[in-house]
């Protein structure tokens, strides 16, 4: 029975503990309710609808953000140009290509031709069968060219047999006019004497391997060229006379 007793008692006392847990918990959730009407009361007296929030803040953010940005772009800039990679421009490329070949070629900028410029020929008759061809060290010289090469060449074309006289003239057997020589000169110059690439005469021959080559030296570029063959000579003798 004296437990019985403790049971009853323990379990009252339980349940007196916890009407009075719910008790004070109802009574702070009415307190907070009644806070948030004062609150929500108090604001719509204080609204006026016809105000306008302010963007202050939100402006100064934007001014923070695109400084924070220009100030990023201008290191990143800063950083491409140190490395050498900077980002540029179509024209600005274009100027700057344009300003270096002018520094490099002053020529260009004058207006005046960079290619071979070659003199008429001078053209003499020596009897009935011979044509002398009088500027042909001149050519030699504008070329930078052995007279040797150029002569070999120049009877090759020209299906006939030739020397240097003491004046250091090409004497040829046979008539020829000044435009054949102008035309032999011209395709010496076109294939030894021209770079195939930048079209410029500062080139210079060289064997190598039994080859040989044309580099030149102002883009470096190299290429091998064909040997000069001889032509055809046709053998003329007197006929015998027939008995």
């Amino acid at each position: 029975m004296a437990a019985l007793r403790e049971f009853c008692s323990r379990s009252n006392m339980e349940d007196n503990h916890n009407l009075r847990e719910l008790c004070f918990r109802s009574n702070m959730g009415d307190n907070n309710l009644n806070d948030k009407k004062d609150k929500v009361a108090q604001a719509a007296a204080t609204f006026d609808p016809t105000k306008k929030k302010k963007k202050k803040k939100a402006i100064a953010i934007e001014e923070s953000s695109t400084s924070t940005d220009d100030s990023s772009m201008n290191s990143s800039a800063l950083e491409k140009t140190k490395t050498g990679e900077a980002d540029y421009e179509y024209e600005e490329l274009l100027d700057r290509l344009l300003m270096k070949l002018r520094d490099d070629n002053p020529k260009l900028a004058d207006g005046e031709k960079c290619g071979l410029v070659l003199s008429p020929p001078q053209v003499l008759r020596e009897g009935s069968k011979k044509t002398v061809l009088v500027n042909f060290m001149e050519y030699c010289r504008t070329m930078v060219r052995q007279p040797d090469h150029v002569m070999s060449f120049m009877l090759a074309e020209l299906g006939t047999s030739g020397s240097l006289d003491g004046q250091l003239r090409l004497v040829v057997k046979g008539r020829f006019s000044p435009k054949n020589f102008g035309a032999i000169l011209r395709k010496y110059a076109n294939q030894y004497v021209i770079c195939f690439a930048c079209k410029r005469p500062d080139t210079r021959l060289s064997k190598e391997n039994r080859l040989n080559y044309l580099r030149c030296e102002r883009c470096c570029a190299s290429r091998s060229v064909a040997p000069i063959e001889a032509g055809f000579l046709a053998k003329v003798g007197k006929r015998n006379s027939a008995a």
